[in-house]
């Protein structure tokens, strides 16, 4: 069985030990690890038994499984791409969700922002298995908005919403054709549907939780600031305030998105397809989710 697939698996893991976990795999020296370091990393968890219970007790087996988790796909057992893996996540798409968010900004800039920022986001759901709206700006820039949260608030709503559906359009072939689902042991029982629709669920549901709270923390943090009359405010200080909270809060949400469901989801078997159930007695079965 492939080792990331079998860590996963047998890593039955809380949120917080999930969230420590990708804490790990999102440091950003992940996505600079050459192919001769994975290999040297992979082979030591091929020749060393049991390596799943050893992550925690042996640091050498656990730097292999960071580089191998953050590298390798453990679908495919392919190399991942340096630039869509999930440590250049957040280096990639913080500075384009920082710009997106500016006030003022114009409609070139709007499209060339989101056409980047989707199309990265498309590349990164399909290579690791699993359109863009410009209704928000278009809308304000023909009709102005002088409420501020509806006029703030607006954009975050499409952005969140937009950044899900981005995940069910760029894996909606995992809905038609269906997902492997597999025994404990890894051995692949049948393609589901359901689970594949679960599986894309799920991670829209935490990409959208990705954008929409790394927008409007910052919006939040500018608005409280503009109320403290006792600190200068100048055009520089709120780039400042702005910049720093939308990166600290997208460094924050990104191992939090990532960590909301397994990697390794679980599904009763009831749920699945006649077809599977006929196939097996098993009562659990397991999917890959993908990030």
């Amino acid at each position: 069985m492939e080792p990331n697939m079998q860590f996963w698996i047998s890593e039955r893991q809380s949120f917080f030990r999930r969230f420590c976990q990708w804490m790990d795999l999102l440091d950003p020296a992940n996505v600079f690890v050459s192919i001769g370091s994975i290999e040297k990393s992979r082979q030591l968890l091929f020749t060393t038994e049991d390596a799943p219970k050893h992550y925690l007790d042996n640091q050498g087996i656990k730097d292999a499984w960071n580089k191998s988790l953050s590298t390798v796909h453990p679908d495919s057992s392919k190399l991942i791409p340096h630039l869509f893996r999930p440590a250049a996540f957040l280096p990639v798409t913080a500075p384009m969700v920082l710009r997106l968010m500016m006030p003022d900004t114009g409609i070139k800039s709007i499209i060339l922002t989101q056409g980047c920022l989707y199309g990265y986001t498309t590349a990164f759901n399909i290579t690791n298995g699993n359109a863009s709206y410009l209704i928000p700006h278009l809308f304000q820039m023909k009709y102005p908005l002088n409420n501020f949260w509806l006029k703030r608030t607006l954009p975050i709503v499409f952005l969140a919403q937009v950044s899900g559906m981005n995940v069910l359009a760029s894996r909606s072939f995992e809905n038609h054709r269906g997902i492997e689902v597999m025994d404990k042991e890894g051995h692949v029982i049948g393609y589901s549907r359901k689970a594949g629709r679960k599986a894309i669920k799920e991670t829209a549901k935490s990409r959208a939780l990705l954008f929409g709270t790394s927008a409007l923390a910052p919006e939040l943090f500018i608005y409280f600031f503009k109320r403290m009359r006792f600190y200068p405010q100048t055009l520089l200080s709120l780039v400042i305030l702005r910049m720093n909270s939308t990166f600290f809060m997208m460094g924050l949400m990104v191992p939090v998105s990532f960590s909301m469901f397994p990697q390794i989801g679980q599904i009763q078997c009831s749920q699945l397809e006649e077809k599977i159930q006929s196939s097996t007695e098993e009562k659990e079965l397991y999917y890959y989710r993908g990030v």
